[in-house]
């Protein structure tokens, strides 16, 4: 080829090409517009787990748009407060919210069942309902009655029981107890004499030293030795036996969700099942030191009485009857999620249960 040949073809085809990055250019601001939205946490700062959970889907979504869609993370209170956060995703104040969905339950009962109820499924068995069992699904058909989407962002894995003043010895010591514990788990401890407390998360170590109450429950280690229970409620009970698996979720205003592209939805999602895995392991991880660290400093560690495990456990199907007599949606959700917890603890008692006791007793003897 000449020299002149080989200019005017290059030349022609530098001109087809620019024309073509034109052309392109368009479309692709088109495909990927700037999105910026906000979401509301139920969660201070300070519990940097459960908060950062929302600021680790907001990362990889970011990243995965090149920074075209971001969602802006902020604490409870400053846009909203924590417990109202359903409330603005649904008339759209926010476009969506982090937060536990049993927080909400008093709308309607169906709530708690996207997070935990008592003697539920727990950390892993919830995420083999949301995610393989159709639960994102019964879950949305309820939420969509609210004007909500939601998806799985998060779970403690199973909570510690709480702090209590005094020892435990059976169910009758439950009697006249006033404890802090909100919600449906309330709900159900009344069947066994308890007071529910309702006490925001900043007024519960002075009301524990005062004796205004006899207990509270909170999260698990990490989060609990923060706030410094130990001093005045010695008594470290296990397990929570209303949370065995909480599921924390982003809760999305449904016209807003209908705007995104297609390509947005799918970030979104993917970026609350980045989440939902980040939260967990990472409890894992932090909960054996911050343990360690709570019972040198004096907590002493207790198994609730087992009356009062086999009380609650009745208690709890009791009103999970009541409710369901009368809320046909919740009845739905919660007869899937028995129907699986079956077949779920029927394959948990072989190998993982086996293998976890063996591995337990070797850690026991110092082996490990």
């Amino acid at each position: 080829m000449d020299r002149r040949s080989f200019l005017t073809k290059a030349t022609v085809g530098g001109v087809a090409a620019a024309g073509a990055s034109v052309l392109a250019a368009p479309a692709i601001a088109q495909a990927n517009p700037k999105v910026t939205w906000r979401i509301t946490s139920s969660f201070p700062k300070a519990l940097d787990t459960i908060f950062g959970a929302a600021e680790v889907m907001s990362k990889y979504i970011s990243e995965a748009s090149d920074g075209n869609f971001t969602i802006q993370v902020f604490p409870a209170g400053e846009l909203v407060p924590g417990l109202e956060a359903a409330d603005a995703v649904a008339s759209g104040t926010v476009e969506a919210c982090h937060t536990v969905p049993y927080y909400f339950w008093g709308k309607d009962p169906t709530y708690a069942l996207g997070a935990a109820v008592p003697f539920s499924l727990n950390a892993r068995q919830m995420n083999a309902w949301f995610y393989h069992g159709g639960g994102i699904d019964l879950m949305n058909e309820f939420y969509a009655t609210q004007n909500i989407i939601a998806f799985p962002a998060g779970n403690t894995g199973v909570q510690m029981g709480g702090w209590f003043r005094k020892e435990l010895t059976s169910v009758a010591d439950m009697q006249g107890l006033k404890m802090r514990i909100g919600g449906f788990a309330g709900k159900v401890l009344e069947k066994l004499g308890v007071v529910p407390q309702q006490i925001a998360g900043g007024d519960i170590y002075p009301a524990l030293e005062k004796g205004t109450i006899d207990a509270t429950e909170w999260v698990g280690p990490y989060d609990d030795e923060k706030l410094g229970f130990y001093k005045v409620a010695p008594y470290y009970y296990y397990p929570g036996f209303w949370e065995g698996g909480p599921a924390i979720a982003t809760m999305i205003n449904l016209q807003k969700w209908a705007e995104l592209p297609p390509a947005y939805q799918a970030m979104l999602k993917m970026g609350c099942q980045v989440a939902n895995a980040d939260m967990l392991s990472n409890y894992d991880y932090k909960n054996p030191t911050a343990l360690k660290s709570l019972v040198a400093n004096g907590a002493q560690l207790r198994p609730f009485p087992q009356d009062v495990m086999q009380a609650a456990f009745e208690a709890a199907n009791a009103t999970y009857a009541e409710i369901g007599s009368t809320n046909a949606m919740f009845k739905k959700i919660k007869d899937s999620q028995d129907a699986f917890k079956k077949d779920a603890y029927l394959w948990a008692q072989i190998a993982e249960y086996n293998y976890d006791v063996f591995m337990m007793t070797q850690q026991q003897a110092g082996k490990l």
